[in-house]
């Protein structure tokens, strides 16, 4: 398929400084874009789709801690004074 553009000055310039940047031809660079945009249009967005990269990127290990949180936060904040 074959398509035909307009695009203002802007972004013409922004687009060409991208592509020579890469060091790709134009048209890969557009059908690279547009697949990506097609690919975001097929994912849910719900918080977790948006957040998927970053969950348990710092895991704890603790697969009960939403369990036992009261147990968790008073042991991390406990006075070692108190008894």
């Amino acid at each position: 398929m074959t398509i035909s553009v307009r695009l203002d000055p802007a972004t013409e310039a922004a687009l060409r400084r991208q592509v020579l940047s890469r060091g790709v031809p134009l048209s890969e660079f557009v059908r690279d874009a547009i697949r990506e945009k097609l690919a975001a249009a097929d994912m849910p967005n719900t918080p977790y789709a948006i957040g998927k990269a970053v969950f348990g990127r710092y895991a704890s290990g603790d697969t009960d801690r939403s369990v036992h949180r009261k147990e968790v936060l008073r042991d991390r904040f406990r006075d070692p004074h108190r008894r």
